[in-house]
C-alpha cells in the first residue's frame, strides 16, 4: 500500500469510527498525524476525492462528515400511530433514522432491526438520516395482555380461530391478534394473556396470530386492571410449587442450630424505623455515644442468605423475580410472605438473624473503625417515621408514647449523627435531591381516591444516611480486599449531554464554571444549592436529573457519581432485592470459606449474570410501577373533565408540551391545542414560541390549564390552556364570521347573474400545521 493510499483509508476510518461528528481540515490532520507522515495538500486531494466518490459529505464551508448512504446499522424500532417511525441505534450518540411506513418491512414497535441508510443524515440543513429496514433481527413483543373478543361458532369453525385480542399498548392497537384454540377457555372482555405464534407479513399487514397463555380475569372486576399491567411486564406472581415447599419447611423462629458463631446483640436497643404501612423490615438501626465522643452505628440487616440457600427452589425464584415490586394496592414479594413478613422480618420483640456492621464515627463524620459480622439481634420497637419525626419535634409539646419516649435520647442522638453524615456527604459533593413523594390512596375495589404529597422527615433521611454509610463501608472493605464483589454503580454522565444541560441553566442566569467532558459531583451539587427554594429548583433538578445516566449493578467498582462516592453496593435490603441477598452470600463464604482461588472464580463467574438480571428486573419493576401510577392518576382524573388547574411545564417537545400539576399528575397539551399561533420548536433552549405573537412556552413556567381529556384505557391525560376569556372570544369570532358569510352570500349573489362563481379559498399550509 503506497503512502497516499494508507493516508486516504486513514481519512475514511476516522469519518468511519465518528459517523455523527463534523471535522476541518485541521482536525483531520491533529487526528491523523499521530499515526503518519504527509502533506497537506495530500490531505485535501484525499478529501476531494472521497467528496467525490460520495463516501463524505461537506457543508461547502470547510466541515465534512461520513455520508451514511448504503451503510447498515442496527436498533430498536419505534413504531408511529400513522405506520411511519423511527430506530433508535446502539450508539447513544447517534441520530435516530426515520423509517416511511412503506420501508418498515412489518416491524412493529420494539423490534430490533437492521437498516440500510437510504438518505444520510445531512447537519448542515437538519435533515436526519432515512433508512429501509433489512431485516428483523428479534422481536421485542412475544407476549402480550389485550382484550379477548369471541368469534361466533360459524366463523370459529370456518377459520380455525376462536376469536381475537386487542392490545391496550396504543403502538399495537391497530393489530388484529387472532386466538388460536389451545384449551384456555376465555370469555367476553377478559383480559388475557397471549403469546405471539405469528407477526405481521405482506399477506396480513395488520393481523397476527397468537395462543392465549392464562386468563386474569375481566376488564371490570376489581383489580384486574393492576394485574393486566403486571402479566403484561412479565412480573412473575405464581410461586414454584418446590419454592413454597422450601419456603414452608423453614422454622418460623430462630433456633439454638442458627445461632450457632453468632455474636448476640439482643440486649443492644436496636429499633426498625419505616412507614405506618410496613410489613417487612429488613434493617435496624442503633447508635451509641462513646466515651471519646465519637459515635457507634449499628447497622442490623436481615440474614435472608441464611434461608435461601445457592441454588435452591427458592433462590432460583428469587433470582428471577430479582427484587419485590411495589404497587398502589399490593406488594408482588421477591421471597414468600412466610419468610419476607416472618422469619426474614426483624419484627419486635423476637431473635433474627442478622449481619451487622458496626461503624465508628467522628463528630466530623470520618469513619474510623468498623466490623462487619453475623449476629442475633432483638428490635426493641417497632418505629414509624411519622411517630419518630414527632418525637423530635422541638415544636411539639404534647407527650410522646410511652415507647418512644423511652428511646427519645437515642433517637436525638440519630438526628445529630444523621447531620453530621449529611454534612459530610455535601462536603464530597454528593448531589441531594429534595422533592416530595405522590402517594396514590385507592379504596376496597382499586379505585383512586386521593393523591397525597408526603415531605420527606427527619426519620426518613436520617435512615437514608444510615443505610448509605453500611453500604459505603461494605463495598470499600471488599474493594480493598480485591475480591469479586457486586457494586451498585453510577456512571460519569456524557459529554454531550453536560453540555446541553449546562447551555440550559445559562437560561436562568447560572453560570456553569466546569468542563462537561470531566464533569465532577460538586459542579451538579452547586447548581442545586444555588437554585434551592426558587421557583427554578424544580425545573432544573428535573432537567439534571434526565442528563445523568442510570445506575445499575455491576461486578467492576465503577463508583456512584450521584453519592460521589468511591466504593458503593447494595448490603441493606435483602428481602427485597436479589442483589443485596448475593453480597450477603458473597460475605458469609469469603468468611467462612475464606478467599481461596476456588471461591473467588466461582463468584467472578457467576457476578456478570447476577448484575445484568438485577438490572433488568428493577427496570422492570420500576416501569411497571410507573404504569400502575399512570393509570390509576388517570382514573382519578377522569371525572374532573372541564376543571381548570395551576400547573407548570414539565417538559416542551416539537408536538407540544407536558405539564405537571401539584400533586404530580403529568398531562399533554399537544401543539394542535395551541391554536392561537404557530409556535416553532427550539431544540437547544427547549421552548416553543408564537411566529406571530413570540409567547414563549419554557419548562418550569407556571400555568394555568383546563383538563379536555382522561382516556383510562390508554392512560392518557390531555389539557388545553385555560383561557378565561375564551366564550367572549368565541362569540365575537363567531359574529365576524356570520358578517364575513353574509357579505360572501351578497357577493356570490351579485356574481352569479355575471356568470362568475365566488369560491372560498382554504389555507392548506396553516391547515396542515395544526395537524
Amino acid at each position: 500500500m503506497t503512502q497516499n493510499e494508507r493516508l486516504l483509508a486513514g481519512v475514511y476510518e476516522n469519518f468511519r469510527h465518528n459517523p455523527q461528528a463534523q471535522f476541518d481540515v485541521d482536525e483531520l490532520e491533529r487526528n491523523l498525524s499521530r499515526d503518519q507522515r504527509f502533506e497537506f495538500s495530500e490531505l485535501v486531494k484525499a478529501l476531494t476525492f472521497l467528496e467525490h466518490e460520495k463516501k463524505i459529505i461537506t457543508d461547502g464551508k470547510g466541515k465534512y462528515q461520513l455520508n451514511q448512504e448504503n451503510i447498515v446499522v442496527e436498533g430498536v424500532f419505534k413504531a408511529n400511530d400513522k405506520g411511519f417511525g423511527f430506530v433508535k441505534l446502539d450508539d447513544e450518540q447517534a441520530e435516530d433514522v426515520f423509517i416511511d411506513k412503506h420501508n418498515t418491512q412489518f416491524a412493529i414497535d420494539g423490534d430490533r432491526v437492521q437498516v440500510k441508510i437510504v438518505a444520510g443524515a445531512n447537519p448542515w440543513n437538519g435533515k436526519g438520516p432515512e433508512g429501509k429496514v433489512e431485516k428483523i433481527v428479534e422481536r421485542g413483543v412475544e407476549t402480550l395482555v389485550g382484550e379477548f373478543h369471541p368469534y361466533s361458532d360459524e366463523t370459529a369453525q370456518k377459520s380455525g380461530f376462536i376469536g381475537y385480542v386487542t392490545s391496550e399498548n396504543r403502538k399495537l392497537k391497530k393489530y388484529k391478534i387472532n386466538i388460536a384454540d389451545t384449551g384456555v377457555k376465555p370469555q367476553m372482555g377478559d383480559m388475557i394473556q397471549i403469546s405471539i405464534k405469528k407477526y405481521p407479513d405482506e399477506d396480513n399487514p395488520e393481523e397476527m396470530q397468537a395462543v392465549a397463555l392464562q386468563t386474569i380475569g375481566n376488564k371490570n372486576d376489581p383489580g384486574v386492571d393492576i394485574m393486566s399491567i403486571v402479566v403484561d411486564n412479565d412480573i412473575r406472581t405464581e410461586w414454584p410449587k418446590e419454592a413454597m415447599d422450601q419456603a414452608n419447611s423453614i422454622p418460623d423462629h430462630v433456633t439454638p442450630e442458627d445461632k450457632k458463631g453468632r455474636v448476640d446483640i439482643t440486649d443492644q436497643p436496636a429499633v426498625t424505623i419505616d412507614g405506618d404501612d410496613s410489613k417487612d423490615f429488613d434493617d435496624a438501626v442503633v447508635v451509641e455515644k462513646l466515651p471519646n465522643g465519637n459515635y457507634k452505628l449499628g447497622v442490623h440487616i436481615a440474614d435472608v442468605s441464611h434461608y435461601v440457600k445457592e441454588g435452591t427452589p427458592l433462590d432460583k425464584e428469587a433470582f428471577a423475580r430479582g427484587n419485590s415490586t411495589y404497587l398502589v394496592d399490593r406488594v408482588i414479594p421477591m421471597l414468600p410472605f412466610r419468610l419476607s413478613n416472618g422469619i426474614c422480618s426483624l419484627n419486635e420483640g423476637v431473635e433474627r438473624l442478622v449481619l451487622s456492621c458496626d461503624m465508628e464515627i467522628t463528630p466530623e463524620g470520618k469513619r474510623v473503625g468498623y466490623k462487619i459480622y453475623p449476629s442475633v439481634m432483638k428490635s426493641h420497637g417497632r418505629l414509624t417515621y411519622n411517630k419518630v419525626n414527632q418525637t423530635l419535634d422541638p415544636n411539639r409539646d404534647d407527650p410522646e408514647e410511652e415507647k418512644y419516649h423511652k428511646l427519645k435520647p437515642m433517637l436525638e442522638d440519630m438526628a445529630e449523627l444523621h447531620n453530621i453524615l449529611y454534612k459530610n456527604r455535601h462536603k464530597r459533593g454528593a448531589i441531594d435531591f429534595e422533592e416530595p413523594e405522590a402517594k396514590i390512596i385507592v379504596d376496597d375495589k382499586g379505585k383512586p381516591t386521593d393523591i397525597v404529597l408526603h415531605e420527606r422527615g427527619t426519620a426518613e433521611k436520617m435512615i437514608e444516611s444510615f443505610m448509605l454509610m453500611a453500604n459505603e463501608t461494605v463495598a470499600e472493605d471488599y474493594y480493598k480486599k480485591n475480591l469479586p464483589f457486586l457494586y451498585r454503580v453510577h456512571e460519569t454522565p456524557d459529554q454531550e449531554k453536560m453540555q446541553s444541560f449546562f447551555e440550559f441553566v445559562s437560561a436562568f442566569g447560572l453560570n456553569v464554571k466546569a468542563d462537561p467532558s470531566d464533569v465532577k459531583p460538586k459542579d451538579l451539587q452547586k447548581i442545586v444549592s444555588k437554585t434551592e427554594g426558587t421557583p427554578e429548583e424544580a425545573v432544573v433538578q428535573m432537567m439534571m436529573l434526565r442528563s445523568l445516566k442510570q445506575a445499575h449493578y455491576s461486578p467492576d467498582p465503577l463508583g456512584h457519581f450521584g453519592l460521589a462516592a468511591e466504593y458503593y453496593t447494595h448490603f441493606t435490603s435483602p428481602i427485597r432485592r436479589y442483589s443485596d441477598l448475593m453480597v450477603h452470600r458473597m460475605i458469609h463464604q469469603y468468611a467462612d470459606q475464606g478467599h481461596g482461588k476456588e471461591v473467588q472464580a466461582h463468584f467472578k463467574s457467576k457476578l456478570p449474570e447476577v448484575a445484568e438480571q438485577t438490572s433488568t428486573q428493577e427496570r422492570r419493576s420500576i416501569d411497571t410501577e410507573r404504569s400502575v401510577n399512570d393509570l390509576k392518576m388517570t382514573e382519578f382524573m377522569a371525572d374532573k373533565v372541564g376543571q381548570t388547574f395551576d400547573a407548570i411545564v414539565s417538559s416542551v417537545t416539537s408536538f407540544g408540551m407536558f405539564i405537571q400539576l401539584p400533586n404530580t399528575v403529568e398531562g399533554l397539551i399537544h401543539i394542535s391545542n395551541l391554536n392561537d399561533d404557530y409556535y416553532n420548536f427550539d431544540e437547544k433552549s427547549l421552548t416553543l414560541t408564537g411566529r406571530n405573537s413570540h409567547k414563549q412556552f419554557k419548562i418550569g413556567m407556571p400555568i394555568k390549564v383546563k383538563l379536555i381529556r382522561a382516556d383510562v384505557e390508554q392512560h392518557q391525560i390531555d389539557f388545553e390552556i385555560y383561557d378565561p376569556d375564551a366564550p367572549k372570544k368565541a362569540q365575537s369570532r363567531g359574529k365576524r364570521s356570520f358578517n364575513k358569510k353574509r357579505r360572501s352570500n351578497n357577493r356570490f349573489s351579485n356574481n352569479r347573474n355575471n356568470g362568475f362563481t365566488i369560491r372560498k379559498r382554504t389555507n392548506a399550509a396553516a391547515r396542515a400545521k395544526r395537524k
